[in-house]
């Protein structure tokens, strides 16, 4: 598995994570490292070449 589908991965369990009414946890922290995660996944390409 590529580093990309690794990101991809990661922000898409973070964001599912943030989404979940789940009391305690800091929703929007998770789903600004879960838009942070699929912005690197999407640029991956352009930052290692």
């Amino acid at each position: 598995m590529s580093a990309q589908a690794v990101l991809y991965v990661i922000a898409v369990i973070l964001l599912v994570l943030a989404a979940l009414p789940i009391p305690g946890t800091r929703g929007i922290n998770l789903a600004l490292l879960g838009a942070a995660a699929a912005l690197l996944a999407y640029s991956w390409n352009t930052i290692t070449a």
